[in-house]
């Protein structure tokens, strides 16, 4: 019979993986405490929570969440970062940390429920923010909307200026 403990992680480890749009298996042996601490702030900073728990644990939570079979990665010690809003700032965090220190190692990463292995993590840290990503895409959308009112503003204003030149034309032949 599991001990109402491990009932209560497995629930809180399970909300978790729902709620989180993305998770990153890593590896945190040789992270001192100071790392680890610096590493969590930077990560809470981002809305990105970084859990340790047993591999069992994971593994149930993530069964019951209808996560992807992640079993074969939690292995050792192991922690999780779930991604609760940017995946690309929890990449980027965790790969600054990787060159940095060489830890903490990340096993693989699941994005939109497909798994990715640890290679392509560069690929997802070097995406800009998703703020910026939001700005440039209504700058691409902003820019043909500008061009299109300042061509019917430049015909509209010609067609003005034509009509007061003939207004004047008139008035002088009057």
């Amino acid at each position: 019979m599991p001990k109402p403990e491990k009932i209560t992680t497995v629930a809180e480890l399970k909300e978790v993986f729902q709620s989180a749009g993305s998770f990153f298996v890593t590896d945190y042996q040789g992270l001192n405490v100071a790392d680890i601490s610096v590493l969590r702030k930077n990560l809470r900073e981002n809305d990105v929570k970084y859990v340790v728990a047993k591999n069992t644990l994971f593994k149930i939570a993530a069964r019951e969440a209808g996560m992807p079979a992640i079993d074969e990665h939690l292995k050792g010690p192991t922690a999780i970062a779930f991604a609760l809003k940017d995946a690309a700032a929890a990449a980027k965090i965790l790969n600054d940390s990787f060159k940095e220190k060489q830890l903490p190692r990340i096993k693989v990463f699941v994005l939109d429920n497909e798994i990715h292995g640890a290679a392509e993590i560069g690929r997802l840290a070097d995406l800009p923010s998703r703020e910026i990503l939001l700005s440039q895409l209504v700058a691409a959308v902003e820019s043909p909307l500008t061009s299109l009112v300042s061509s019917v503003e430049a015909v509209f204003s010609e067609l003005i200026r034509t009509v007061d030149a003939l207004a004047d034309k008139q008035k002088g032949a009057a």
